[in-house]
This record gives structure tokens, C-alpha cells and sequence, in this order.
């Protein structure tokens, strides 16, 4: 009976089915969460000084001081804080230019 349900094709285009739908969800799910992820990954990496910036709480300022692990981040005049770098959300004014 196994090898009759094999032979007669169903066996296989089960399987090419369920291999569809592994790379379905890896292309429209996996793939572009690693891509975001990197792309995150490098632009915070990237901090310098004097770059505009929004946190992920909203907040925008300008970055006083980079180091290893967190940033200084003047949020108004005289008004600073020290964040951890992955708050940081993007730079301002960079996000509304790619969803262009």
C-alpha cells in the first residue's frame, strides 16, 4: 500500500508541496527579517557624532558621544541622556526618505 501511494505520484507532489511552503516561508518571512536585521545591525555601527536620531520611545536629539555599548544623546538644550545603542531607532530624517 506505501509503495502504491508512492508510485502513483501523490507521494511526491506531497513532498514538492510541503517544499513549496518552506521556501514560501522562508522567502517572504525569514529572508527579510535577517535583511532588517543586519541592515540595523550596520547602521548602528555606523553612530557618529552630530548625527540626528530618533529612539525607539520617539525620542529625536543629537549625538554628544559614541562609545562601545551606549551613546550620550542631547535631547534639548543643556538636557542629555545616555541611551544603549540598540534604543536608537534610525537617523532623522532617513527613514521617511526610504519608504519613498
Amino acid at each position: 500500500m506505501l509503495l502504491q501511494s508512492l508510485t502513483d505520484g501523490t507521494g511526491i507532489a506531497n513532498i514538492l508541496m510541503i517544499v513549496g511552503m518552506v521556501a514560501v516561508f522562508y522567502f517572504f518571512l525569514l529572508r527579510p527579517q535577517q535583511q532588517r536585521s543586519k541592515k540595523q545591525k550596520t547602521f548602528l555601527e555606523s553612530l557618529a557624532r552630530e548625527m540626528k536620531i530618533v529612539t525607539t520611545g520617539g525620542l529625536h536629539g543629537k549625538i554628544i558621544d559614541v562609545s562601545e555599548a551606549t551613546v550620550t544623546v542631547e535631547i534639548d538644550k543643556g538636557v542629555r541622556i545616555k541611551l544603549d545603542k540598540t534604543a536608537i531607532a534610525y537617523e532623522f530624517g532617513v527613514q521617511a526618505e526610504s519608504k519613498k
